[in-house]
């Protein structure tokens, strides 16, 4: 089996993208992001040692768990985009009320 250098690119891109949606910061989502980090650089050494298709594997499940990290943080943001909506309804209705607006 040939070096697994795409799926390496894959995951390393899955990687940089979660962190750049700031999975680090989610909870949930820096545990599947460790566990990414964690898989991509054991699919280095398989993949140094020559062990192409421990490495395919490793890669494969290194992008899903980037992929993982990546919902789980816009999860987050979306649930407090969703509360801040809230919030600015009421804050809303609560200034139409006070100016006498119809109802």
């Amino acid at each position: 089996m040939p070096p697994p250098t795409q799926r390496m690119a894959d995951a390393q891109s899955a990687e940089r993208s979660a962190r750049e949606l700031g999975a680090s910061s989610v909870p949930a989502a820096k545990l599947s992001l460790s566990l990414a980090d964690e898989q991509i650089a054991q699919g280095k050494t398989a993949m140094a040692d020559g062990d192409n298709e421990r490495a395919d594997g490793l890669l494969k499940r290194a992008k899903a768990d980037a992929e993982l990290a990546i919902a789980q943080a816009r999860e987050t943001g979306a649930q407090a985009g969703g509360q801040a909506a809230i919030e600015d309804s009421k804050t809303q209705k609560t200034t139409n009320d006070v100016q006498g607006a119809v109802k």
